[in-house]
Parts: C-alpha cells; sequence; structure tokens
C-alpha cells in the first residue's frame, strides 16, 4: 500500500507497509523522540507479532524513513502501541496520514474501535487525536515514565470506527 501525502521540502512524504526489516529505522526514529528509546530488538519483536499492523512514513528517495506507527489487532478492537514522526518533518501532516493509513487497514479488518494513550503533556498529539474523532476515555496516573522528572499521566483516547 503506499498513498501520497504533502510535500515536504519537495520530496514526497509516502505511507508503506513495515514489517520487521524495517525494524532499524523505525528504531532510529524512535530514538530521536522517545527516553527511553526503544532499540531494534524491541521493535522488531512488535513487528513480528501477528496481530501487528504498521506502516512507516518515507521521504523521497531512497525512501528515508521519517515516521511510523505501530498498531495491534485484537478481535473487533485495535490500539496504536507507539507513533512518531521524525522532528524535522512533524507539522507537515505525517501524524495524521499515519494514523488515517492504520484507520483504513484495521478497519478491512473489520475493527470497530480503536485505542491509544498519550501523555497528557503532548498538546500537539492530544490535539491531532482530537481532531481524528478520538475521545478520551480514562486516565492512567503515572503511566509515562520520565528520567529525572515526575512521571506523567496518560489520557486513554478510543475512537469507534465504520466498517
Amino acid at each position: 500500500m503506499t498513498a501520497a501525502a504533502n510535500l515536504i521540502d519537495g520530496k514526497r512524504v509516502s505511507l508503506l507497509w513495515a514489517g520487521p526489516e524495517r525494524a532499524g529505522s523505525i528504531a532510529a526514529v524512535h530514538a530521536k523522540l522517545f527516553n527511553p528509546p526503544w532499540d531494534e530488538a524491541n521493535v522488531r519483536g512488535l513487528l513480528d507479532h501477528p496481530a501487528a499492523t504498521s506502516f512507516v512514513a518515507t521521504l523521497g528517495s531512497p525512501n528515508d524513513v521519517v515516521g511510523f506507527i505501530i498498531g495491534q489487532i485484537a478481535a473487533d478492537e485495535s490500539e496504536i502501541l507507539t507513533i512518531g514522526v521524525a522532528p524535522e518533518c512533524q507539522h507537515h501532516g505525517v501524524g495524521k496520514m499515519l494514523v488515517e493509513g492504520l484507520v483504513r487497514a484495521v478497519q478491512r479488518a473489520e475493527v470497530r474501535r480503536m485505542f491509544l494513550d498519550v501523555a497528557t503533556d503532548n498538546a500537539a498529539a492530544l490535539h491531532l487525536y482530537s481532531k481524528m474523532g478520538f475521545t478520551p476515555s480514562g486516565v492512567r496516573k503515572g503511566y509515562y515514565a520520565r528520567p529525572g522528572a515526575a512521571a506523567v499521566d496518560a489520557v486513554t483516547m478510543a475512537r469507534t470506527l465504520t466498517i
């Protein structure tokens, strides 16, 4: 599956299915965004799972990975396990493209509801998910550990999907 999105610096952003062969590229982007980052083995384990549905956003040629989304399906529900866009490519619609791609894929699997967790201090992600139809459904106290700082709560969000 390939879908065109916005251009960044004149280069096309594309959405591609992600299998275990993309683990290293995803881990490299994850390391730019999260502390502690997931290493290649952690990412490969998620991508190897039979319930995994994952995509990368690539930029230009030779298809440099600039974003990723990893989800899982269980019966008629799915969850976004992690999503990220390289800092230099944020605010260009890449995150929205990744979520939309995953939504389309899980709808084909007859998923009726999608869930995710987001840190309460991540205003950009909260705004994006709200615009995309996700609504708060709970709070996980102290869910995100922050090295050298207090843990941050997570908002659990859900979206009903039509199939």
